[in-house]
């Protein structure tokens, strides 16, 4: 699909920026703090991001899935970082209430189920990989609100429990329960798609 896009077909460019929607969804879910969420989108991420790509493709360099899915991510990233500058800077009065993005090493850590693997990887098996990155995402997508939340935070923003327990209102014993029907859920659906 990418070689096709890159040949000029504007039908296979479609296909393949829809592709990666999921997965981008998840991944800006995944890089917001919880005080940016009650200000911006997620969506509204994935959409730039995706705009942003559409518009500089033809410099894009790489040759692979993976070097297009950490494209796409660096894009990502670098728009989840102008949303949090955008906000710091208009809310300098609530300090209080802002909360300091982690540092995520380079742009090609997402952690958890979607995390990269060496690069001893032969080519087929990062090619199955990343197709499998893509099911995770969508299966994500798929769950519940609350399902969704509790894996984001857990798996991949990689909070602990108490933690989680605390960005959800909940008790910790309850975010544990929810966590493991939400993983349930992922591998049921993650079973039927196979």
């Amino acid at each position: 699909m990418l070689s096709r896009a890159r040949a000029g077909d504007q039908q296979e460019l479609g296909r393949l920026f829809e592709a990666c929607r999921s997965y981008l969804s998840v991944m800006a879910r995944a890089q917001m703090e919880n005080w940016m969420q009650a200000k911006v989108d997620a969506s509204d991420i994935v959409q730039d991001t995706l705009l942003e790509a559409h518009r500089d493709f033809s410099r894009f360099q790489g040759a692979t899935a993976a070097e297009w899915l950490a494209w796409l991510r660096g894009i990502l990233t670098n728009n989840a970082a102008d949303v949090v500058r955008k906000f710091r800077g208009t809310e300098k009065r609530q300090t209080r209430r802002e909360v300091s993005i982690r540092s995520r090493g380079d742009d090609s850590s997402t952690g958890g189920v979607l995390e990269l693997a060496d690069s001893i990887e032969t080519p087929s098996v990062q090619i199955m990989r990343k197709e499998r990155e893509l099911q995770v995402a969508d299966a994500i997508l798929q769950l519940d609100a609350d399902y969704q939340r509790v894996i984001i935070l857990r798996n991949l923003q990689r909070l602990p429990f108490d933690q989680v327990a605390e960005q959800m209102g909940r008790s910790r014993p309850a975010v544990q329960m929810l966590w493991m029907r939400a993983i349930r859920k992922l591998q049921e659906a993650l079973a039927t798609n196979d």
